[in-house]
């Protein structure tokens, strides 16, 4: 006699103890594109630098965890296409075309990918302790960096050593901030909800 291999139900994202399925995961999607551009607001100029410290890496690391790889990649994708065509979603209510191909345009291409891993890392689990949430977000974030510094470097036509010290080197104690908050917020929820592996 053999026994067939019961599949495992698939692991939950702080978005699936909200009952519902389509409407939920639309209005979710919204949500976080417009809790980004919230975020963004949230702005410090850099000296010498065209990159500002905002919230917005923040919000990307708690909609991607919130939501998951899928969810937390399209409300991340919804936010730069809306503020690509205009709207004032990018820091200091900035918004166009013109800013995503420019030199922070590499940033906002940077929370896709950063979304999907985030989201991707939480469906396993580790949005839910501050010993493997900090970590992650942390990660997360560096992502967001990996994308953005080369994109400043060759839009701003600067060396590699430059686009560091502007785009990257003033962010890392923000970083670091952002990813404990985070790192403090998530594993908060999810104790409030209850743990459902």
């Amino acid at each position: 006699m053999t026994t067939a291999a019961v599949p495992a139900p698939p692991r939950l994202v702080l978005a699936d103890v909200v009952p519902g399925a389509r409407v939920r995961d639309a209005l979710l999607v919204v949500g976080a594109a417009l809790f980004t551009a919230l975020l963004a607001q949230v702005s410090v100029p850099v000296p010498d630098s065209p990159v500002p410290i905002t919230g917005q890496t923040l919000a990307v690391v708690l909609t991607a965890a919130a939501l998951g790889p899928l969810r937390g990649l399209s409300g991340q994708a919804l936010y730069v296409a809306l503020g690509a065509v205009g709207l004032p979603f990018y820091s200091d209510a900035s918004g166009g075309f013109d800013a995503v191909a420019g030199a922070t345009g590499g940033y906002l291409i940077g929370f896709l990918p950063a979304a999907y891993l985030i989201g991707l890392a939480a469906q396993q689990g580790q949005d839910r302790r501050v010993t493997r949430a900090l970590p992650l977000f942390l990660a997360g974030q560096l992502v967001i960096f990996a994308v953005g510094v080369p994109w400043l470097a060759v839009v701003a036509d600067l060396s590699a050593a430059r686009a560091l010290e502007l785009g990257f080197y003033p962010f890392l104690l923000g970083g670091v901030v952002k990813a404990v908050l985070a790192g403090l917020l998530l594993p908060a929820a999810w104790r409030l909800v209850g743990d459902r592996r």
